[in-house]
């Protein structure tokens, strides 16, 4: 099971809303050779961690996945997904057009960066975990070896609700 974030909170290049951009992200994943999508979470409106009054509320969901795609050939894929979507990357946290980020395949543990597996944030984020247990319900941390449900349990509430 591959595991994968998508995030907005900026209009594309061509305007188009950040949900639009999500969605539209999510279907592009399966045209990534060696990935199939199997299922989309529901989107979620949330507002900025770190909370920053620049920077406008994201929509996030979670797409599980699977394929015989490994990390080194899945990032840079992702990456051209989101630069096709206008992403610029200012400065750290900044808003984006649109963010892809790998939060786990399989039960893989990678401590060499690009990408780090499981993503070394995840279990820290409400904005992942909420979506990520719609479609993965179930799923336990490769490292913490905690499901999703007892991590969504140690966290604390956050601003954000369903779109």
């Amino acid at each position: 099971m591959i595991l994968i974030a998508l995030g907005a909170n900026l209009p594309g290049a061509d305007g188009t809303a950040p949900l639009s951009t999500c969605r539209d992200a999510a279907a592009a994943l399966g045209t990534i050779p060696g990935l199939m999508v199997e299922a989309v979470s529901g989107w979620w409106l949330t507002e900025p961690d770190p909370p920053d009054p620049r920077s406008p509320w994201y929509v996030n969901g979670v797409a599980r996945c699977r394929g015989d795609i490994g990390p080194e050939a899945l990032l840079p894929a992702l990456q051209a997904l989101e630069a096709e979507a206008g992403r610029q990357r200012p400065y750290p946290n900044a808003p984006r057009t649109l963010d892809l980020d790998i939060i786990a395949m399989g039960n893989m543990v990678r401590d060499v960066p690009d990408p780090i597996l499981p993503h070394p944030r995840a279990h820290l984020r409400r904005f992942v975990l909420q979506p990520l247990a719609e479609v993965a319900p179930g799923w336990v941390h490769p490292v913490l070896g905690h499901g999703v449900e007892a991590l969504l349990a140690a966290l604390p509430e956050a601003a954000m609700r369903r779109l």
